[in-house]
């Protein structure tokens, strides 16, 4: 290539090379890819769990090199820690409207999802979130979509499951007053009182907590068979604990956040056959794709799949499916083509009604056996 003697290219030569990279900078398109959830804290191994998925996603969308509107798609992930926390959510998702995020994956925590959902909405923004409360969807806003079961449906299937599999007639209720646990809580209460069950007690604790004895030997009197925890992981192993330790034998019930693999972890024995939980979703070691994706995830991340993985991964997955159908990337069209869409996925098949939810949302019951979460049944 010609130089000048000082050893530049000359201007002719320079020109020359611009025109030859110039056309492969052009054809390339980047599409960021934001996740908010809990990345420190107590729940950080489920806000892990779920970066991943989006990660792995990500990483394969830009091996097969996607071609959307003339241009190769190169998708980057953009992840945040919002810490399960209402207004750290709302900043974070000021953050990323700010800097041209156009699809967010998550929140984990409803109580972060309802008003975080406002600013994406406001933004331009698409939001594709595991936040179960029922609210989470009912603020009519088009581009948000609820990748799992919601709050409804786990409660209820948990209050049926109590009534008809596992009989017992006496229950209580435990919420940890956040907008999941809450809403979980009630949902389960009100199925209960409809199959006939008697709600002996209701105690309310925090996220933080993790000291439970007085409310256990409150509702130890009350002789509950059953008692249903609205809250998360991290309160749910040592509430398994001290209830062996109370010497109460009643089973701990819960939602999809008392199915994690770390409930096992925190609590040890103590959760064997103790614990039931009702999770969005089929196990992944029941569906044709999921032993593969178990392996696929655990090769690139050193560690099991957690919850979530799988419906983060999928709906990363639905959204470029729905990108190349309407070649583009402008989220309102790639919303509009998943309402139109079915998109069979690791975890599930994601069809959307009007209001963002699953149309068919299957639930699995588990319980733990050596600490580890087995499936006992699907709904």
């Amino acid at each position: 290539m010609a130089r000048t003697s000082s050893g530049f290219m000359a201007p002719v030569a320079l020109a020359a090379a611009a025109l030859l990279v110039a056309p492969a900078s052009a054809q390339e398109q980047v599409v960021k890819i934001g996740h908010s959830g809990p990345l420190s804290g107590p729940n950080a191994f489920a806000g892990k769990d779920n970066e991943n998925g989006v990660r792995l996603a990500v990483e394969e969308l830009n091996a097969k090199k996607i071609v959307v509107g003339g241009k190769t798609l190169k998708f980057e992930l953009v992840s945040e820690d919002d810490q399960c926390d209402a207004r750290t959510g709302v900043s974070v998702a000021q953050k990323l409207v700010d800097s041209g995020v156009k699809f967010v994956m998550g929140p984990y925590c409803s109580g972060v999802a309802i008003p975080a959902s406002r600013v994406y909405n406001e933004g331009g923004a698409m939001v594709s979130t595991v936040g179960t409360n029922p609210k989470v969807t009912e603020n009519g806003y088009k581009n948000l979509f609820r990748i799992i079961a919601s709050d409804t449906q786990i409660g209820s299937n948990m209050a049926v499951y109590a009534a008809k599999e596992l009989k017992v007639k006496q229950v209580a209720v435990i919420d940890d007053r956040t907008a999941f646990g809450q809403g979980v809580a009630e949902q389960f209460s009100k199925e209960a009182k409809k199959q006939g069950l008697t709600v002996v007690g209701q105690e309310f604790t925090t996220d933080k907590s993790t000291d439970f004895l007085s409310i256990l030997t409150s509702l130890k009197g009350k002789q509950p068979e059953a008692i249903f925890f609205g809250g998360y992981a991290p309160q749910a192993a040592p509430m398994a604990r001290q209830m062996k330790q109370l010497g109460l034998t009643a089973k701990l019930l819960g939602g999809d956040t008392l199915c994690s693999p770390e409930v096992g972890k925190l609590g040890g024995e103590a959760v064997n056959d103790t614990v039931v939980c009702a999770q969005g979703g089929t196990m992944l070691d029941k569906v044709a794709a999921g032993p593969a994706f178990k392996a696929k995830y655990k090769a690139r991340f050193k560690q099991d799949a957690d919850a979530y993985a799988a419906s983060y991964y999928d709906q990363v997955m639905f959204i470029a499916e729905a990108m190349q159908k309407a070649q583009s990337t402008d989220p309102a069209k790639v919303g509009a083509q998943m309402g139109q869409l079915s998109h069979q996925g690791v975890a599930g098949t994601y069809a959307y009604d009007d209001k963002g939810n699953l149309k068919q949302a299957p639930i699995t019951v588990l319980t733990f056996k050596n600490a580890a979460p087995v499936p006992l049944a699907s709904y």
